[in-house]
């Protein structure tokens, strides 16, 4: 007895329209609702890289665009300029400093020192009324040592001045010549000072001839003078103040010269980095 065979039915896919087997193969399944929407009709999208996007100015503002162009290169070319300025300060400085070091070390120079060896005194009697005013003339011998420079040279400018006073109460004034004092050297040179309307009190009269009497009158000889230095034969400093302070004490007060001891005399001057 033959089998019989019987036929299959078709499935559910196979039976399936064909338009709706097509939606279900290109249709996502969690569809988005943010869709972009349609550009409109005649209308066109062009989509270039961004680093292909040439910008151009509309006309009436391209004057401002060209200048806010032009902005940071000018930043950057006065910062160049600023920069290059300071180096060239900072460098010439730093050469300049060089320079005074290796000038110092070569010559070592010093302050010369100075002493009133003797001083003569006229015009000043204590014993005249206190109502009169008087007008001292002092002769004053003094001695400038430069023993403390080997190899630099003092040259003493036009300007300098000496005075003398007893206890504050200024007595007279004169110049300090002018002169070159070579290295090593020691030099005595002599000035005129006067004064003009000098009074003492009554208290300060007796003091004075007390001090007189014991041969000891305290008087304070300052000078102000200014002075190069001279290193060599072209190499010298700018002219600077040398102000000195010397406490004298005279045994008296006559026409002759008196024998003046000095108590000390303080230098006072400007550090060498000022000289240049």
């Amino acid at each position: 007895m033959a089998d019989r065979v019987h036929p299959m039915s078709a499935s559910p896919s196979s039976t399936l329209p064909q338009d709706h087997v097509a939606a279900t193969e290109t249709t996502p399944l969690h569809p988005s609702f943010r869709r972009t929407p349609p550009p409109p009709p005649g209308t066109y999208i062009v989509q270039i890289p961004k680093d292909q996007v040439i910008r151009v100015p509309p006309p009436d503002r391209a004057r401002r665009y060209k200048k806010l162009a032009a902005r940071p290169v000018r930043r950057r070319r006065v910062r160049r300029a600023c920069c290059a300025l300071l180096g060239t300060v900072l460098l010439l400085v730093l050469l300049a400093a060089a320079f005074v070091g290796v000038v110092y070390l070569v010559f070592r120079p010093r302050a010369p020192s100075f002493s009133v060896t003797s001083l003569s005194i006229r015009g000043l009697d204590v014993l005249a009324p206190s109502s009169s005013s008087l007008s001292p003339q002092i002769d004053a011998a003094v001695r400038a040592d430069n023993g403390a420079n080997k190899k630099a040279g003092i040259d003493y400018r036009d300007g300098g001045e000496v005075t003398i006073s007893y206890y504050g109460e200024h007595l007279a004034a004169g110049q300090w010549p002018a002169f070159y004092q070579a290295p090593n050297n020691v030099t005595l040179f002599s000035t005129v000072l006067t004064g003009k309307g000098v009074g003492f009190t009554e208290d300060q009269r007796k003091r004075l001839a007390a001090e007189q009497a014991a041969g000891k009158v305290p008087l304070t000889v300052e000078a102000t003078v200014p002075v190069r230095v001279r290193f060599g034969k072209v190499l010298r400093t700018w002219t600077v103040d040398v102000k000195s302070t010397c406490q004298v004490t005279v045994d008296k007060l006559a026409d002759k010269a008196a024998a003046a001891e000095n108590r000390g005399c303080r230098i006072k001057v400007r550090p060498l980095w000022w000289w240049w």
